[in-house]
């Protein structure tokens, strides 16, 4: 992901690449900004961008990042990159183990591999991996 020098100075994302950071789509980005969740500044063209510190704070707070409930923190045990997709094997510290099937870009992006610790994030019927 790519961020540039915002208009106070800061590094800052485009929205798109906010809300893609943050897990979230760009109209609950839209609505957190309306609602005051997230701070927000406006370029020249008055588009919206996002500063690296709001990310970061935003990140550290699981209540914002997404809106799933149901989260297993563990150790990622394999990874199997098969064409566009990826198989991640999550051993999770609760009695149970995750398995998601994500694209590769995804796995290579977070930089996933046997012994680092991964959350298995449980929303509807699929199966998301943070790190």
């Amino acid at each position: 992901m790519c961020y540039f020098r915002g208009v106070s100075g800061r590094e800052t994302y485009t929205a798109s690449q906010a809300a893609r950071a943050l897990g979230i789509s760009l109209d609950t980005l839209r609505r957190w900004d309306k609602d005051g969740r997230i701070r927000v500044e406006r370029d020249a063209a008055n588009r919206r961008v996002v500063s690296a510190v709001e990310i970061d704070r935003l990140r550290g707070s699981d209540a914002h990042t997404l809106s799933a409930r149901n989260r297993f923190r563990g150790v990622v045990q394999s990874v199997e990159v098969d064409g566009l997709i990826a198989r991640v094997e999550i051993e999770v510290t609760e009695p149970a183990r995750v398995v998601a099937i994500i694209t590769r870009e995804s796995a290579e992006e977070l930089a996933l591999g046997p012994g680092q610790s991964a959350t298995g994030v449980i929303k509807a019927t699929s199966v998301m991996v943070e790190r």
